[in-house]
Protein backbone atom coordinates (compact mmCIF):
# COMPACT_ATOMS: atom_id res chain seq x y z
CA UNK A 1 0.00 0.00 0.00
CA UNK A 2 1.89 3.50 -1.04
CA UNK A 3 0.08 6.70 0.76
CA UNK A 4 0.68 10.04 -0.40
CA UNK A 5 0.54 12.51 3.02
CA UNK A 6 -1.06 15.43 0.97
CA UNK A 7 -2.70 13.90 -1.85
CA UNK A 8 -6.32 14.81 -1.17
CA UNK A 9 -9.11 16.11 0.88
CA UNK A 10 -9.35 13.15 3.48
CA UNK A 11 -8.59 13.48 6.85
CA UNK A 12 -5.05 13.04 8.43
CA UNK A 13 -3.27 12.12 11.67
CA UNK A 14 -0.74 14.11 12.24
CA UNK A 15 2.06 12.80 15.13
CA UNK A 16 3.52 15.99 16.50
CA UNK A 17 6.66 16.73 18.24
CA UNK A 18 6.99 18.87 21.52
CA UNK A 19 9.54 19.94 24.08
CA UNK A 20 11.31 18.04 25.92
CA UNK A 21 11.40 20.56 28.71
CA UNK A 22 11.96 24.03 27.37
CA UNK A 23 8.98 25.01 26.15
CA UNK A 24 10.98 27.33 23.50
CA UNK A 25 11.89 23.85 21.63
CA UNK A 26 9.13 23.69 19.09
CA UNK A 27 8.60 24.05 15.22
CA UNK A 28 6.82 26.97 13.83
CA UNK A 29 5.29 24.22 11.72
CA UNK A 30 3.92 21.98 15.08
CA UNK A 31 2.37 25.31 16.07
CA UNK A 32 0.42 25.86 12.96
CA UNK A 33 -0.94 22.15 13.08
CA UNK A 34 -2.05 22.22 16.63
CA UNK A 35 -4.23 25.60 16.18
CA UNK A 36 -5.67 24.64 12.86
CA UNK A 37 -6.67 21.00 13.54
CA UNK A 38 -9.67 19.83 14.23
CA UNK A 39 -9.11 18.09 18.00
CA UNK A 40 -6.24 17.31 19.93
CA UNK A 41 -5.13 14.24 21.62
CA UNK A 42 -2.61 13.74 24.22
CA UNK A 43 -1.58 11.18 26.77
CA UNK A 44 -2.33 13.49 30.07
CA UNK A 45 -3.89 16.58 28.94
CA UNK A 46 -3.15 18.20 32.63
CA UNK A 47 0.23 18.78 31.00
CA UNK A 48 -0.34 19.04 27.41
CA UNK A 49 -2.93 22.23 28.43
CA UNK A 50 0.38 24.02 29.47
CA UNK A 51 1.86 24.04 26.28
CA UNK A 52 -1.54 24.89 24.75
CA UNK A 53 -1.96 27.87 26.99
CA UNK A 54 2.00 28.66 26.04
CA UNK A 55 1.22 29.24 22.32
CA UNK A 56 -2.26 30.48 22.86
CA UNK A 57 -3.98 27.17 20.91
CA UNK A 58 -7.75 27.22 21.50
CA UNK A 59 -8.05 23.29 19.59
CA UNK A 60 -10.11 21.13 21.55
CA UNK A 61 -8.05 18.67 23.65
CA UNK A 62 -9.16 15.18 24.44
CA UNK A 63 -6.94 12.24 26.28
CA UNK A 64 -5.37 9.22 25.01
CA UNK A 65 -3.58 6.61 27.54
CA UNK A 66 -2.98 3.05 27.88
CA UNK A 67 -6.31 3.26 30.14
CA UNK A 68 -8.65 4.39 27.17
CA UNK A 69 -6.70 3.38 23.94
CA UNK A 70 -8.91 0.52 23.37
CA UNK A 71 -12.41 2.39 22.82
CA UNK A 72 -10.41 5.92 22.02
CA UNK A 73 -8.52 4.22 18.79
CA UNK A 74 -11.83 3.05 17.53
CA UNK A 75 -13.48 7.02 17.86
CA UNK A 76 -9.87 8.29 16.56
CA UNK A 77 -10.17 6.50 13.20
CA UNK A 78 -13.64 7.17 12.75
CA UNK A 79 -12.84 11.12 13.09
CA UNK A 80 -10.29 11.03 10.52
CA UNK A 81 -12.51 9.05 7.89
CA UNK A 82 -15.16 11.52 8.36
CA UNK A 83 -12.55 13.91 7.23
CA UNK A 84 -11.32 15.65 10.26
CA UNK A 85 -7.35 16.15 11.01
CA UNK A 86 -6.27 15.24 14.54
CA UNK A 87 -2.80 15.74 16.10
CA UNK A 88 -1.61 13.25 18.67
CA UNK A 89 1.14 15.00 21.05
CA UNK A 90 2.86 13.36 23.79
CA UNK A 91 3.92 14.73 27.37
CA UNK A 92 6.95 15.54 25.93
CA UNK A 93 8.79 14.84 22.65
CA UNK A 94 7.66 12.51 20.40
CA UNK A 95 4.61 10.26 20.30
CA UNK A 96 4.44 6.90 19.97
CA UNK A 97 7.89 6.64 21.13
CA UNK A 98 7.19 5.09 25.30
CA UNK A 99 3.75 6.27 25.44
CA UNK A 100 0.39 5.13 23.64
CA UNK A 101 -0.10 6.25 19.84
CA UNK A 102 1.24 2.92 18.17
CA UNK A 103 -2.37 0.90 18.22
CA UNK A 104 -3.73 4.18 16.40
CA UNK A 105 -0.99 4.68 13.50
CA UNK A 106 -1.09 1.01 13.29
CA UNK A 107 -4.90 1.00 12.49
CA UNK A 108 -4.82 4.04 10.29
CA UNK A 109 -1.83 2.12 7.99
CA UNK A 110 -4.54 -0.52 8.08
CA UNK A 111 -7.18 1.32 6.72
CA UNK A 112 -5.79 3.36 4.32
CA UNK A 113 -5.77 6.42 5.79
CA UNK A 114 -3.09 9.54 6.11
CA UNK A 115 -0.31 9.62 8.59
CA UNK A 116 2.21 12.06 8.60
CA UNK A 117 5.02 13.59 10.98
CA UNK A 118 5.89 16.59 12.10
CA UNK A 119 9.24 16.44 13.59
CA UNK A 120 10.74 18.21 16.67
CA UNK A 121 12.84 16.68 19.96
CA UNK A 122 13.51 13.51 20.97
CA UNK A 123 14.94 13.22 24.14
CA UNK A 124 16.73 9.94 23.42
CA UNK A 125 18.68 10.88 20.87
CA UNK A 126 19.08 14.79 22.27
CA UNK A 127 21.05 12.48 25.23
CA UNK A 128 22.60 10.11 22.75
CA UNK A 129 24.30 12.85 20.40
CA UNK A 130 25.08 14.57 23.60
CA UNK A 131 26.39 11.90 25.72
CA UNK A 132 30.14 10.80 24.52
CA UNK A 133 29.36 7.26 23.56
CA UNK A 134 29.74 5.79 19.85
CA UNK A 135 26.18 7.63 18.44
CA UNK A 136 25.81 4.51 15.56
CA UNK A 137 25.31 2.23 15.48
CA UNK A 138 22.61 2.66 18.13
CA UNK A 139 19.63 0.49 19.29
CA UNK A 140 16.47 2.58 21.31
CA UNK A 141 15.57 -0.04 23.66
CA UNK A 142 12.89 3.09 25.98
CA UNK A 143 11.59 1.86 29.50
CA UNK A 144 12.58 -1.38 31.07
CA UNK A 145 10.12 -3.81 33.01
CA UNK A 146 9.55 -2.53 36.27
CA UNK A 147 9.88 -6.33 38.09
CA UNK A 148 13.03 -6.83 38.82
CA UNK A 149 12.89 -10.87 37.14
CA UNK A 150 11.32 -9.39 33.77
CA UNK A 151 14.16 -6.25 33.71
CA UNK A 152 17.08 -8.66 34.60
CA UNK A 153 15.59 -10.86 31.62
CA UNK A 154 15.57 -8.07 29.52
CA UNK A 155 18.67 -7.51 30.20
CA UNK A 156 20.29 -10.60 29.45
CA UNK A 157 18.62 -10.69 26.02
CA UNK A 158 20.44 -7.85 25.11
CA UNK A 159 23.61 -8.05 26.40
CA UNK A 160 25.39 -9.43 24.00
CA UNK A 161 24.14 -6.05 21.43
CA UNK A 162 27.53 -4.82 20.39
CA UNK A 163 26.53 -1.13 19.92
CA UNK A 164 24.77 1.67 22.27
CA UNK A 165 21.65 1.25 23.69
CA UNK A 166 18.94 4.38 24.94
CA UNK A 167 17.15 3.60 27.89
CA UNK A 168 14.43 5.86 29.50
CA UNK A 169 14.20 5.46 32.97
CA UNK A 170 11.93 7.09 36.09
CA UNK A 171 14.26 8.44 39.19
CA UNK A 172 12.53 6.36 41.76
CA UNK A 173 14.13 3.06 39.80
CA UNK A 174 17.26 4.35 38.70
CA UNK A 175 19.28 2.90 41.60
CA UNK A 176 17.43 -0.61 40.83
CA UNK A 177 18.45 -0.94 36.99
CA UNK A 178 21.67 0.95 37.42
CA UNK A 179 22.30 -2.04 39.69
CA UNK A 180 20.84 -5.15 37.61
CA UNK A 181 22.67 -3.52 34.73
CA UNK A 182 25.94 -3.89 36.56
CA UNK A 183 25.46 -7.13 37.39
CA UNK A 184 24.28 -8.91 33.78
CA UNK A 185 25.92 -6.92 31.38
CA UNK A 186 29.16 -6.47 33.61
CA UNK A 187 31.24 -2.74 34.06
CA UNK A 188 30.37 -0.63 30.83
CA UNK A 189 30.60 3.01 30.53
CA UNK A 190 27.07 4.96 30.55
CA UNK A 191 26.04 8.44 30.66
CA UNK A 192 23.16 9.25 32.64
CA UNK A 193 21.70 12.16 31.12
CA UNK A 194 19.15 14.58 33.66
CA UNK A 195 16.34 17.21 33.08
CA UNK A 196 17.53 17.53 29.45
CA UNK A 197 17.11 21.18 28.24
CA UNK A 198 15.61 22.57 31.02
CA UNK A 199 17.37 24.82 34.27
CA UNK A 200 19.15 21.43 36.05
CA UNK A 201 20.21 19.96 33.02
CA UNK A 202 22.89 17.62 33.30
CA UNK A 203 25.24 14.93 32.03
CA UNK A 204 27.01 12.25 34.37
CA UNK A 205 29.72 10.51 32.60
CA UNK A 206 30.50 7.19 34.40
CA UNK A 207 30.69 3.40 34.68
CA UNK A 208 27.94 0.97 35.77
CA UNK A 209 30.26 0.31 38.56
CA UNK A 210 30.36 3.63 40.07
CA UNK A 211 26.73 4.50 38.50
CA UNK A 212 25.62 2.32 41.63
CA UNK A 213 27.01 4.45 44.16
CA UNK A 214 25.61 7.96 43.36
CA UNK A 215 23.44 9.59 45.21
CA UNK A 216 19.50 9.32 44.33
CA UNK A 217 18.48 11.80 41.34
CA UNK A 218 15.37 13.57 40.37
CA UNK A 219 13.99 14.57 36.76
CA UNK A 220 13.35 12.74 33.44
CA UNK A 221 16.42 10.64 32.86
CA UNK A 222 18.00 8.91 29.92
CA UNK A 223 20.74 6.90 29.82
CA UNK A 224 23.38 6.05 27.18
CA UNK A 225 24.70 2.80 27.53
CA UNK A 226 27.88 1.19 25.70
CA UNK A 227 27.56 -1.67 23.66
CA UNK A 228 29.13 -5.28 24.49
CA UNK A 229 32.84 -5.39 23.79
CA UNK A 230 35.08 -8.67 24.25
CA UNK A 231 36.88 -8.32 27.82
CA UNK A 232 40.83 -7.32 27.63
CA UNK A 233 41.18 -5.93 30.41
CA UNK A 234 43.44 -8.87 32.60
CA UNK A 235 43.45 -7.06 36.30
CA UNK A 236 39.69 -8.01 36.60
CA UNK A 237 39.80 -10.88 39.12
CA UNK A 238 37.49 -13.41 37.95
CA UNK A 239 37.40 -15.11 41.73
CA UNK A 240 35.73 -11.04 42.19
CA UNK A 241 33.43 -10.77 39.44
CA UNK A 242 32.20 -14.10 40.24
CA UNK A 243 31.21 -12.81 44.22
CA UNK A 244 29.91 -9.81 42.82
CA UNK A 245 27.67 -12.15 40.65
CA UNK A 246 26.44 -14.05 43.53
CA UNK A 247 25.89 -10.91 45.56
CA UNK A 248 23.17 -9.54 42.95
CA UNK A 249 21.31 -12.57 42.79
CA UNK A 250 23.02 -15.49 40.85
CA UNK A 251 23.29 -18.75 41.97
CA UNK A 252 27.36 -19.72 42.01
CA UNK A 253 27.09 -22.06 38.81
CA UNK A 254 25.02 -19.33 37.08
CA UNK A 255 27.80 -16.45 38.42
CA UNK A 256 30.86 -18.32 37.14
CA UNK A 257 29.15 -19.07 33.63
CA UNK A 258 28.00 -15.23 33.11
CA UNK A 259 31.65 -14.57 34.44
CA UNK A 260 32.87 -16.73 31.78
CA UNK A 261 31.31 -15.04 29.26
CA UNK A 262 32.09 -11.65 30.48
CA UNK A 263 36.13 -12.41 30.65
CA UNK A 264 35.88 -14.45 27.70
CA UNK A 265 37.78 -18.09 29.68
CA UNK A 266 37.05 -21.13 30.04
CA UNK A 267 34.29 -21.98 32.16
CA UNK A 268 35.28 -25.70 33.59
CA UNK A 269 38.55 -23.81 34.40
CA UNK A 270 36.74 -21.24 35.99
CA UNK A 271 35.22 -23.70 38.46
CA UNK A 272 37.97 -25.43 39.19
CA UNK A 273 39.39 -22.24 40.02
CA UNK A 274 37.02 -20.92 41.69
CA UNK A 275 35.98 -24.12 43.98
CA UNK A 276 39.58 -24.28 45.16
CA UNK A 277 39.25 -20.36 45.70
CA UNK A 278 36.51 -21.10 48.30
CA UNK A 279 38.03 -24.19 49.60
CA UNK A 280 40.87 -21.87 50.77
CA UNK A 281 38.58 -19.80 52.35
CA UNK A 282 35.30 -20.64 53.71
CA UNK A 283 34.66 -23.92 52.58
CA UNK A 284 33.14 -26.24 49.60
CA UNK A 285 31.51 -24.03 46.92
CA UNK A 286 27.80 -24.50 47.24
CA UNK A 287 25.99 -25.44 44.46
Amino acid sequence: MRIRSFSNEQGILYLVATPIGNMQDITLRAIEILKTVDKIYAEDTRNSINLLKHYNITTHLESYHEFNQETKTSDVIDEIKSGKNIALISDAGLPVISDPGYKIVKEARKEGLRVSTIPGPSAGISALIASGIAPMPYTFYGFLDSKQSKRIQELNDIKYINHTIIFYEAPHRLHDTLADMYSVLGNRDICIARELTKTFEEYIETNLGDAINLEPLKGEIVLILEGYKENTDTNINPMERIDELIKFGYKPNEAIKEAAKQLNMDRKELYKNYSNYKNSTRGNLNE
